[in-house]
């Protein structure tokens, strides 16, 4: 069973579970008893993690201390993983990826084509969501650190992921008996290929546009098959929609994703009186050192005419520490200290994140005939069931009826 698809209670000695050290730190463990799980927070026993239910605290007493350390042990996800997966190129992540494939119309009747693999982050999003995802990727080594992912995490074992070694804008989409595949061919025909009439297509390449061309033997002649490409550059924008017109693709758009979070956290709450003596206190501080710098000027002149530092004479003494100012620097307060009185905000990034890439989006219908004695069919199963609905409507009105002229 992979972690991907369904959801476990307990974690059992081989589970992919994710430590999760910080919002942004996530680290991928393979649970093996015996084994010890290193981080800046102590040292984790595997044996600890066994038998403990996903979304668990591991507590630990650190060395030399009194404190404790701790961890949260993860199921994985694919919006997980895209965090915590060692990047072997850029990937998608979750907010362009969420956004493509609910503009392609991703569902689990769907057949993807993605080209290139990558990192395989958006190929984990792929195969959770749809019926069958065909995964393209040029460089050979990457395709081998993929394929082995893809078999340890359960996606080519659950029978709905096909990986390919392939140069998709040279070689084209189709596959066939003595590709480098992970796709399991039969003995007796030599010449077998396998159907894709993919009707989702997602392309992150240097240039797309030479891909475009290779779709139309592989994408679905009955069903309006989508596609979206992810480019940097406007420039390959530019290239891509150009031959995507040229070859009857419409609908063509170019969007851009910018994300911002929101952050819940407590605000102490700022009152007049709190001003009024930030400003006596700030004040009286400057006064202190006024008058300081005045008694160190007299100081010196007296030590100037006498080397002997006079009897009784005080020496300055350090200016006191200030307590917290709501309104500037002083004495840190941990926040939700109940000694001062808080409100719950909404803190947002100041900036919003550069993009990552434009996604162009295009749609095409191969075959515009029409199937007329299937849209017959399609009528007149229409027309028996309203038929039955209307029957149905006419019994529970009569019951009705029947019912208020026994009570009248």
């Amino acid at each position: 069973m992979s972690h991907f698809y369904e959801y476990k209670d307990l974690i059992k000695e081989g589970d992919l579970v994710l430590a999760w050290l910080s919002r942004d730190n996530l680290k991928p463990i393979i649970v093996k008893a015996g084994e010890v799980f290193n981080t800046r927070y102590g040292a984790f026993q595997h044996n600890d993690m066994i038998g403990m239910p996903f979304g668990s605290q591991i507590a630990i007493r650190t060395k030399g201390s009194n404190k404790f350390g701790f961890i949260h042990i993860l199921q994985p996800t694919p919006e997980l993983w895209s965090i915590s997966l060692p990047h072997r190129t850029q990937i998608v992540y979750t907010p362009d990826s969420s956004y493509i494939m609910q503009r392609m119309q991703c569902s689990p009747y769907s057949r993807v084509i993605e080209a290139g693999t990558g990192s395989g982050s958006f190929s984990h999003a792929f195969a959770r969501t749809v019926g069958h995802l065909f995964s393209y990727e040029f460089h050979e080594v990457r395709y081998e650190q993929a394929k082995q992912e893809f078999e340890d995490h359960g996606l080519l074992a659950s029978g709905n992921t096909t990986i390919t070694h392939r140069d998709v804008c040279k070689e084209g989409f189709e596959i066939r008996k003595g590709d480098t595949t992970s796709h399991v061919f039969s003995e007796e025909d030599e010449n077998e290929k396998v159907e894709i009439a993919a009707d989702c297509v997602f392309l992150d390449l240097p240039a797309p546009w030479e891909a475009v061309l290779n779709l139309d033997s592989v994408i679905s002649k009955g069903k309006k098959v989508n596609l979206c490409c992810f480019s940097p550059c406007i420039e390959q924008v530019d290239k891509t929609i150009e031959v995507l017109e040229e070859n009857g693709w419409h609908d063509i758009e170019t969007v851009e994703i910018q994300g911002r979070q929101y952050e819940a956290r407590r605000q102490m709450v700022r009152k007049l009186d709190d001003a009024i003596e930030r400003l006596k206190d700030v004040k009286r501080r400057k006064q202190n050192a006024s008058e300081r710098r005045q008694k160190n000027v007299e100081q010196n002149s007296e030590t100037e005419t006498s080397q002997e530092p006079k009897e009784g004479s005080d020496e300055s003494k350090p200016t006191e520490k200030t307590n917290f100012n709501p309104f500037g620097k002083g004495t840190r307060v941990k926040e939700g200290d109940p000694n001062y009185e808080w409100i719950q905000v909404s803190k947002i990034e100041s900036e919003i994140k550069s993009h990552t890439s434009f996604l162009t989006f295009a749609s095409k219908v191969v075959d515009l005939t029409r199937d007329d004695a299937q849209v017959q069919s399609y009528l007149s199963a229409f027309e028996e069931e309203t038929k039955t609905l209307s029957k149905r409507e006419q019994r529970r009105l009569k019951a009705l009826a029947n019912k208020e002229k026994n009570n009248s």
